[in-house]
């Protein structure tokens, strides 16, 4: 082989993995050793049940197919494009290869001998662990014929041990419950609790059963404070009812049980509902001595704040949990749940500082029903990181000479908060979806003719409107108004079958993630020039067919994508694979948009996929398979064909 020739091997191999982590000397060696082919359009390297050879292959060029006999046609398990490797039956020890790699377009390979190969795994560390990762996670494993192919593969837990995951462990509670009975003397129960060295103390009746519970903090706010005398009864400083939940409930489970329910105590039973034996409690320090810091902390941190600095401190606290969560590789789902509410506790606050910096102003409130709505992520309970804020605002209906009086007080409200949350971090919407803007804060019967206007004459402004605000979740107030709004959306579009067919021609509309050459489509200008842009290229497609589908569907009260895709999955045995995979795909774009956006900090919107792992882009590729079939389901549906 000509000297120029190895080089120019070695510099298009050290580009890629496992090659790039090799030592220069074995690269070179391999350079020197490997045979270069041609293998034209449609042209077999090899078929299933063929001999293996000892060899491995290495893309320099083109595009090879990995396919498996499925009946009487070939199906496509994995597209290898330039500078990945196929055929590794050799290291797996095959005598027959399981599956067959055809050209997909004109291609160059490369052919590595497999003694050059074999002894520099077994000397570098870090190529055998390369290949352990993709063996282990199952890049090159052999396909379960019988079931659906696995839609993506993902890295093994780094340093398992360090990061054990307390989550999802389920509680001791061994210690016995401290009760006592209705009508016992409130001196009596602070007795017991003394006495018992606990900080709480269970009501239950002749069964057994909770019916209130009293804690350190009912003693200090109604019987120290002097609302309720030592003799009274348990009964009247109580809380109730009881939030309960089974014995095997995990640390999970009881962080958002506190926090949805605003509570500091669990009360356990054998079937989790409160009409069962007390056999147990869990409060808010067990999971402190358990896990140290935790989010519970962070939303009663949330909830004594004075101000948006202290606001912001605690925020980026969370995104510290975020990251620990992230690397630990715990579930999105828990990971989104969790985020959710420390978000929710942020905006929650932020309007309580704001109402009450106006009372201080003097400026009065209303007295009129009004609720506080997220949009966008945070609406969809997706928001891990601090992106941009989308939100809005509704009244009550008022008579029209209240109209301007009750508004101003609105808007100056929402003023307010959205700059306490752009203190926190939250940036301004840069299209002015907010609250703040006198067109998204407007009394009940004002929304309703706006959601109509958009339902009935669908155009493109109007569905992009509708992808947003068709989101909203209720934050803060009378949430019966947002509910209402929710319950005309779904009877205005099942009355109209074209809007929901704009809808899904909308979700179309954006290019496909990836080239021909199955390379990231990038910016092409711009700032983000050369970047990525994982939110429009390939999780608002995701997100809008799951909005489409599940309003066709006629299924309310549920925003987050994800779970939306899990309901469809259960809606429709018949696509049950297809929508699985499309909510572990979504799953893994808001994963690696947060990891994303904490190593570069910002948005994680934009990146470079250069800068990516091979490993990292196979499993974004990968997880962009389900959006063509999601499509293909979308235009024969609302029969998109015919849609001028």
């Amino acid at each position: 082989m000509d000297n120029a020739i190895p080089q120019r091997v070695f510099d298009s191999m050290q580009l890629y993995p496992p090659f790039s982590l090799m030592v220069s000397t074995d690269l070179m060696h391999i350079a020197e050793k490997i045979s270069i082919r041609f293998v034209a359009k449609d042209q077999w390297v090899f078929r299933a049940k063929d001999p293996v050879q000892k060899q491995i292959y290495f893309v320099q060029e083109g595009a090879i197919h990995l396919l498996k006999k499925d009946q009487s046609t070939e199906q496509l398990v994995e597209a290898c494009d330039q500078g990945e490797i196929f055929g590794l039956g050799p290291l797996l020890e095959l005598t027959h290869y399981r599956l067959s790699a055809k050209a997909a377009e004109d291609s160059l390979i490369y052919t590595i001998p497999q003694h050059i190969l074999l002894p520099i795994i077994e000397k570098q560390s870090k190529i055998s662990w390369y290949f352990a990762q993709s063996f282990a996670a199952g890049k090159y494993a052999t396909p379960d014929i019988q079931g659906p192919p696995t839609l993506f593969w993902q890295e093994q837990r780094r340093q398992q041990q360090a990061f054990e995951l307390v989550e999802i462990q389920s509680i001791d509670h061994s210690r016995a419950p401290v009760c006592c009975a209705p009508g016992t003397s409130i001196q009596a129960a602070a007795q017991i609790m003394r006495d018992k060295s606990v900080g709480s103390i269970i009501i239950t009746n002749d069964d057994k059963h909770a019916v209130g519970i009293i804690t350190d903090r009912d003693l200090r706010n109604k019987v120290v404070s002097g609302s309720h005398p030592l003799s009274a009864s348990v009964d009247l400083i109580m809380s109730k009812p009881v939030i309960t939940a089974k014995p095997e409930v995990t640390i999970a489970e009881v962080q958002i049980l506190m926090m949805k329910n605003r509570i500091h105590h669990l009360v356990l039973t054998p079937t989790g509902k409160p009409n069962s034996p007390v056999v147990g409690v869990i409060s808010e320090h067990d999971l402190l001595v358990i896990q140290g810091n935790n989010p519970a902390v962070l939303i009663r941190e949330i909830s004594r704040s004075q101000d948006g600095e202290e606001l912001k401190r605690i925020r980026e606290k969370a995104e510290g949990l975020l990251k620990r969560y992230l690397y630990q590789e715990v579930a999105i789902g828990f990971i989104s749940s969790i985020m959710t509410q420390i978000n929710d506790a942020i905006i929650e606050q932020a309007i309580c500082l704001a109402q009450q910096e106006m009372l201080n102003e003097g400026e009065e409130s209303p007295g009129v029903k009004w609720c506080w709505m997220a949009l966008g992520s945070e609406g969809r309970e997706e928001q891990l990181l601090r992106t941009d804020q989308d939100n809005a605002l509704v009244f009550e209906d008022v008579a029209p000479e209240q109209m301007e009086e009750v508004k101003a007080y609105f808007l100056l409200l929402a003023k307010k908060v959205t700059q306490l949350l752009n203190q926190c971090g939250f940036e301004y919407c840069p299209g002015d979806m907010m609250a703040s803007n006198p067109q998204w804060c407007l009394p009940l019967d004002a929304w309703k003719k706006q959601f109509s206007g958009w339902i009935f004459a669908p155009s493109q402004q109007h569905v992009l409107y509708s992808n947003i605000f068709f989101d909203f979740r209720p934050i803060y107030g009378d949430f019966e108004l947002a509910e209402e709004l929710s319950d005309h959306i779904f009877q205005a579009t099942g009355e109209r079958d074209i809007f929901l067919s704009f809808m899904a021609k909308n979700a179309l509309q954006t290019p496909a993630p990836l080239t021909f050459f199955r390379q990231f489509m990038v910016e092409r200008s711009g700032e983000h020039k050369d970047q990525f842009d994982i939110k429009s290229r390939a999780m608002m497609p995701l997100a809008d067919a799951a909005r489409v589908l599940i309003l066709a569907a006629q299924v309310p009260q549920i925003n987050n994508t994800f779970r939306r895709f899990d309901k469809l999955a259960e809606l429709e045995p018949q696509n049950r694979a297809l929508f699985e995979q499309a909510a572990d795909a979504y799953e893994i774009l808001v994963r690696y948009r947060a990891l994303q956006g904490l190593k570069n900090r910002n948005s994680g919107r934009f990146f470079k996929p250069s800068e990516l792992s091979k490993m990292e882009r196979l499993n974004l590729r990968n997880s962009f398979k389900p959006l063509r079939e999601l499509q293909d389901l979308l235009t024969v549906r609302f029969r998109l064909n015919f849609l001028i």
